[in-house]
C-alpha cells in the first residue's frame, strides 16, 4: 500500500484505547455498510474480525486507517480521529494491490519508513537499519531486490508486514491476509503476528477462518453490517451469534466430537 506522505503525527493520549468506536456508521448510496458499531480495543491486543462477505469488514478497516470518513465520526485511534497517525499500518486485500507496479521488496519496505521521515527527507543509517531489520524479521532479506510481482502470495504478505515494521506501526490492520495462502505460508504470517503481540503491537485482522480466530486471537468481532457480538472468542462465537450473522450459510454437522458449525465461505456476496 502506498504511504500517506504528508501527515501530521497525532500524539497518543495516555490510557486511551488503541481503537474506540461509538455508534460508528457508514452509508453508501444503496444502504448502510456499517450501522451503529461500538467497541473498544486496548493497546497490545489482537482482534479477529469475522463475518460473511459484504458484512462491512473492509469498510471498517478503511475507516480505522483514515482512508474513508465515516457517516458519523465517532471513532478514535489512541484518543484522536484517525487522520494524522503515522503509527497505523493498513494492509489491504491482495486483490487490491497492483503487483505489476515496478518496485522491489526493499523499496516497498522503505515506503513505510517514509511516513516517519517525511517526503522530502533522505533516509539515514538508522532508517536503513530499520528496513534491514524489518526484512530480516519476516525472512525476506534475500529477496530485497526482487520485484514484488515475482513473489509468492505468502511472501507478498510478508513484504507488507515488513513495511509496517519499518514504519514502527503500533496498530496494524490486515484485511484477509491469509486468503489464498497455503498452510506453511499462513503459519509464517501467524508466527510474525505472535511476535508482534510480544512486542505490544495492536493488530486487527479480517478472516473467514473461525477456528483460527478462536484459537489465535485475544478478541473476536462478529460483524454483519452491525455488531453481532464482540469479546472473548468463546463468547463472541457462540452458536446463537453465528446463526444470527450467517443465517442460511451456517450449517450444523454432527461428528464423533459433537456438533460443528460450518460457514459457507461464499457468504452473501462480495463487499
Amino acid at each position: 500500500m502506498m504511504p500517506q506522505l504528508l501527515t501530521r503525527p497525532a500524539l497518543h493520549i495516555d490510557q486511551a484505547p488503541a481503537i474506540r468506536a461509538e455508534s460508528l456508521s457508514y452509508y453508501y448510496a444503496n444502504g448502510y455498510a456499517l450501522k451503529d458499531v461500538s467497541f473498544s480495543l486496548p493497546p497490545g491486543e489482537q482482534l479477529a474480525v469475522v463475518g460473511p462477505n459484504g458484512a462491512g469488514k473492509t469498510t471498517l478497516f478503511r475507516i480505522i486507517a483514515g482512508v474513508l470518513k465515516p457517516s458519523t465520526r465517532e471513532i478514535e485511534i489512541y484518543g484522536h480521529h484517525p487522520s494524522g497517525h503515522v503509527c497505523v499500518a493498513y494492509v489491504p486485500q491482495r486483490s487490491q494491490v497492483d503487483w505489476n507496479f515496478p518496485v522491489n521488496v526493499s523499496e516497498v519496505v522503505m515506503m513505510g519508513r517514509i511516513r516517519r521521515l517525511g517526503f522530502f527527507n533522505w533516509p539515514k543509517k538508522r532508517d536503513w537499519d530499520f528496513i534491514r531489520s524489518a526484512m530480516e524479521r519476516v525472512d525476506l532479506l534475500d529477496f530485497q531486490k526482487r520485484q514484488i510481482g515475482e513473489l509468492s502470495g505468502g511472501q507478498q504478505q510478508r513484504v507488507f508486514l515488513a513495511q509496517a515494521l519499518a514504519q514502527e506501526a503500533e496498530l496494524i490492520l490486515l484485511d484477509e491476509p491469509l486468503t489464498g495462502l497455503d498452510v506453511p505460508s499462513q503459519e509464517a504470517i501467524l508466527e510474525i503476528l505472535a511476535g508482534l503481540r510480544r512486542a505490544g503491537v495492536t493488530a486487527v485482522i479480517a478472516t473467514h477462518d473461525l477456528g483460527m480466530a478462536a484459537k489465535r486471537f485475544d478478541k473476536v468481532m462478529l460483524l454483519n453490517r452491525r455488531l453481532v457480538s464482540y469479546g472473548a472468542p468463546n463468547e463472541a462465537l457462540g452458536a446463537p451469534y453465528l446463526l444470527e450473522a450467517y443465517g442460511a450459510h451456517l450449517h450444523r454437522v454432527h461428528g464423533q466430537e459433537g456438533a460443528l458449525l460450518l460457514t459457507d465461505p461464499c457468504g452473501n456476496g462480495g463487499e
